[in-house]
């Protein structure tokens, strides 16, 4: 890897590291029940959000980078009517993760530019759908947070 090639990989994987590190210390101390209970009329779960964002990198970087024949069900991220328990949702998001750092271990600097094509997005290149989706991760993250904080605030009034 050149230099621009390290630096590019290295500040990547710890964007994505450090999003999945968020996602886990927020869901720390919400119980299961919780974590799958839509608390608005509007939103998300935090658990259909952590589903949603395992689907999303497991679709765009896995199956259109990666090659690893994942088949996304985007509606049933958000529908799953079987969840299953928080710690595995986390795991297959932190192992979602964990193939996303690898891919962007294994790009050189002729891959970054290389064209990119995905079903619901128009980025052009592997560098624009990786920031994109890392993006995306903190957007929901966002969410998240929301969902957290709601969650405090019912353990206060209890």
């Amino acid at each position: 890897m050149s230099g621009l090639d390290s630096t590019l990989a290295s500040v990547l994987a710890n964007r994505y590291t450090t999003n999945a590190a968020r996602v886990r210390e927020l869901a720390a101390p919400v119980t299961n029940a919780q974590f799958w209970q839509k608390p608005f009329p509007y939103g998300n779960s935090f658990g259909h959000l952590v589903l949603h964002l395992t689907g999303n990198l497991n679709y765009y970087i896995g199956a259109q980078i990666a090659n690893t024949g994942y088949v996304r069900d985007r509606p049933r991220e958000f529908s799953e009517q079987n969840p299953p328990q928080k710690e595995v949702a986390l795991q297959r998001l932190d192992d979602a993760v964990a193939m996303v750092v690898d891919t962007i271990s294994r790009q050189s600097l002729e891959c970054w530019s290389k064209s990119y094509s995905g079903a619901g997005t128009n980025c052009a290149n592997r560098l624009d759908i990786l920031i994109h989706c890392a993006a995306h991760m903190q957007h929901h993250i966002g969410q998240m947070i929301y969902l957290s904080y709601h969650w405090e605030r019912q353990a206060g009034l209890e």
